[in-house]
Order: structure tokens, then C-alpha cells, then sequence
């Protein structure tokens, strides 16, 4: 990617999604010049990994972890987030590889935190934001997800689980990622209690959400369940052992 900074980075998972990579790394030096991407593939059997290392050969700003399995969401969200901030990240960027996220709501997202935000939220459930080409039963999952996320873990945003996100590099810093337990998508929630029980300022910026361009969605009935179970947990500990979940998440000052 052109440019001196080194400050945005830009974490992305994938498996299996050769068809969108290239073209997600194209649009992200258009509207993150800046920024340096790191992506972590799960041994994708379609050759997403090998047309990450052709990029990366070519783009000293795009840095490829290779992983011997399917490791989950999670998991590579805390990779990346790791990596990144390892080398010198001031704002961590994470977003999906489907083009379920545009890229050029990045900039919205930075301005939040140049603005004064820990946490910029790329959200559909706020005014300007929206959803588009999804199933009823996808909109109805995502709205009781939300529900159940506000009331249960007293999260002030309105969409808990969106994935698009910019975080202070300097917040991050103070969380315990290798102390979430989520290993699927409830780690969005679980992480954005981590970064409330930090006192971090929360922001949401519109965006609009498209269903995948390519490729299949990693959303299973195992997925959601688990969802499910950590929610109940997070819940739980956030009721009944708060001051632990606290001590637990964020390294105190």
C-alpha cells in the first residue's frame, strides 16, 4: 500500500474466499492509503493463502499469517489484532473479506477515532444505516442477537455485532485479548464488554451492510448456538462477578 504511515492496520480473516481478497486488498489501498493489512487464512482448501503470498510479494503492506487449520473467527481476529499491534499499530481496523463490509466506510470509521472515539462502530441500526439483499430470518437473528446483548450485557450501542469496527490501538493495549473465551462471533460482544468494563468512549457510525458478493457464509447452527452460550455466560459473569470479569479483561492502571 502506498504511503509512510504505518499507524492503520486492517485485520481481516478468511477461509476459502479467493474470489474476494484480491479485490478487497485493491480497494482497501484506495480508501486506506496508509494502512498496512494483515490477514489470517485458515488453510483455505480454494487457494485463498496462495493468492495472499502473491500479494503480498508484491505489496510489502499486506502481511499474510498462515494457519494449519480452521481455527475460527475468533481466534483470528485476536491473531491479527495481536500482530498488528506488536508492530506499532496506533488503530486497529477489523473488518470481513465478503465485501459484506465496503471499504470506503473506513475512513468514516478513522474519523471517529480522530474525533475522540476508543471504539468506532460501522453500525446498520443507526439512522443512516442499513442492511441490504438479507433474508428475513437473518434480520430477525440480528435483531434479537442485539436485543439480548444490550439488555443482557448493558452495551450502550445499537449494533453489538457488527465486525466492522476501528479500535484505539492504545485501548487494545489494555485488554487481556488472550483472555476472552469466545471462540466464534460472540467474540464482537464479548470484546466490546471488555473495552465498556475499560471505560472506553463508544461511537457508531452508519454503514450499509450487503450480503456476501462471493463465496458461502461461514453462519452455521453451531455458530449460533454457541453464540448463544457465551451470551448466557457473559451475561452471568457480568451480573454475579463483575469486579473478576473486570480484573479478568483489562490490566488495571
Amino acid at each position: 500500500m502506498e504511503g509512510e504511515g504505518k499507524h492503520v492496520w486492517v485485520c481481516v480473516g478468511t477461509y476459502n474466499e479467493r474470489d474476494n481478497l484480491g479485490r478487497l486488498l485493491e480497494e482497501l489501498r484506495e480508501h486506506v492509503p496508509e494502512g498496512h493489512a494483515v490477514v489470517v487464512d485458515d488453510n483455505s482448501p480454494d487457494g485463498t493463502g496462495e493468492i495472499l503470498d502473491g500479494i503480498s510479494e508484491r505489496d510489502a503492506r499486506v502481511h499474510p499469517i498462515h494457519r494449519e487449520g480452521k481455527l475460527g473467527y475468533a481466534s483470528a481476529h485476536r491473531t491479527a489484532i495481536a500482530y498488528a499491534l506488536k508492530h506499532g499499530a496506533e488503530t486497529v481496523v477489523t473488518m470481513d473479506a465478503d465485501f459484506s463490509h465496503d471499504p470506503a466506510h473506513i475512513p468514516a470509521l478513522l474519523a471517529g477515532i480522530e474525533t475522540g472515539a476508543d471504539v468506532a462502530i460501522g453500525s446498520r441500526y443507526v439512522a443512516g444505516g442499513r442492511t441490504e439483499n438479507w433474508p428475513w430470518y437473518r434480520v430477525a437473528l440480528s435483531s434479537t442477537a442485539n436485543a439480548l446483548a444490550r439488555a443482557g450485557l448493558g452495551l450502550s450501542v445499537s449494533d453489538c455485532t457488527s465486525g466492522f469496527r476501528a479500535y484505539r490501538g492504545s485501548l487494545l493495549t489494555r485488554l487481556r485479548l488472550d483472555q476472552l473465551r469466545s471462540e466464534g462471533y460472540s467474540f464482537l460482544e464479548e470484546i466490546l464488554v471488555a473495552c465498556q468494563l475499560a471505560n472506553a468512549r463508544m461511537m457508531e457510525v452508519p454503514i450499509v451492510f450487503v450480503e456476501r458478493r462471493a463465496g458461502r457464509s461461514k453462519l452455521s447452527r453451531r455458530v449460533i448456538l454457541e453464540a448463544a452460550w457465551m451470551l448466557a455466560k457473559l451475561t452471568w459473569r457480568r451480573t454475579f462477578a463483575r469486579r473478576a470479569m473486570t480484573r479478568a479483561l483489562v490490566i488495571q492502571e
